[in-house]
């Protein structure tokens, strides 16, 4: 059994925490790695509040145990999103692409706690001042838009930097994952990529297979002309992105190139021309799982990671 600070603040068994991936963690997700004892998490994405309104119904009819939603900052609805999580409450909010601060005595007047995703340590340190609850220090390792740091090497300088709990992101996969985590001072870990082959996931099979396929180098990161750089399994749509970043094309035709392809991947299945945002762990990930296997294999895998290790240190004194 591993217990940190982070399964007293947020009432859970386990110190993990599911990603919020946009199309990909639904309630039906969220609602099994809350069962598990894990936190699960419901990805409002651009969403419309109704959508999320509908979500949140279906997960508190899945599991009682605490779950929350990540709220994505720049969503053309992130203010009415932010109304339904004040109306109708989750254990936590975690965000991303921004500061959350004018949103957080609200969220904390409706009994949530607020956990935004940093990618540096300016900005954990802006956030930790604004009275968030805890961090989700995340490596560019991860799926997604990502940071220009790497999970070992930002980890602990957030860690060093603010006086709150910090989560490690990107690149985790399994104990020795989770293990590493703890070492640099983290409290916990939050995993996206392994959760999409989870059996409860509901994207499509033929986008859990095309993760399973991948290979170590299998992920490419494009978008990096335009800021905003993503992290996804190479396809014809991330090769068509390098073939206009290289050319200079306008930034309005590489945007546009983007619209609406993450949900032709995750809700039709399209992966060829759909974006498929996993992280480079997708090598690893080998097969379909349900969420409360992939919880207990990371677990009993850090325990038997931290025993050696402890083996090790005696062995030397």
């Amino acid at each position: 059994m591993i217990r940190t600070i982070l399964c007293d603040l947020l009432g859970i068994d386990y110190p993990i925490i599911q990603g919020g991936m946009a199309w990909v963690s639904t309630a039906e997700l969220a609602a099994a790695v809350s069962e598990a004892g894990g936190l699960g998490i419901i990805g409002s994405g651009n969403a419309s509040p109704d959508w999320l309104r509908g979500q949140l119904h279906k997960a508190r009819q899945l599991t009682r145990k605490p779950f929350g939603v990540n709220v994505m900052l720049h969503s053309p609805f992130v203010e009415e999103i932010m109304a339904v999580l004040q109306k109708e409450p989750v254990a936590v909010v975690t965000t991303g692409a921004g500061n959350p601060g004018k949103y957080v005595p609200a969220l904390r007047e409706a009994g949530t706690k607020i956990i935004p995703v940093v990618s540096s340590v300016a900005l954990a340190k802006r956030l930790a001042r604004g009275g968030v609850d805890a961090l989700i220090a995340e490596g560019m390792e991860s799926g997604g838009h990502i940071g220009e740091l790497t999970t070992m090497a930002l980890v602990p300088q957030v860690v060093d930097a603010v006086d709150i709990p910090v989560i490690a992101a990107g690149g985790i996969f399994d104990g020795r994952g989770m293990a590493a985590a703890l070492a640099l001072g983290a409290v916990g870990v939050q995993m996206g990529t392994r959760f999409m082959c989870a059996a409860e996931c509901t994207i499509p099979l033929k986008v859990k297979e095309f993760v399973i396929r991948a290979k170590d180098r299998d992920t490419a990161v494009t978008g990096a002309s335009t800021g905003h750089p993503v992290r996804a399994l190479r396809n014809k749509l991330t090769r068509k992105y390098e073939e206009m970043e290289k050319s200079g094309a306008p930034l309005e035709e590489i945007e546009k190139l983007g619209v609406g392809s993450l949900r032709m991947a995750m809700v039709e299945g399209d992966i060829e021309y759909g974006t498929v945002p996993a992280g480079q762990v997708s090598a690893m990930v080998s097969r379909i799982q349900p969420a409360k296997e992939i919880i207990m294999e990371v677990i009993s895998g850090a325990g038997e990671v931290l025993g050696r290790l402890n083996e090790l240190v005696v062995q030397k004194q």
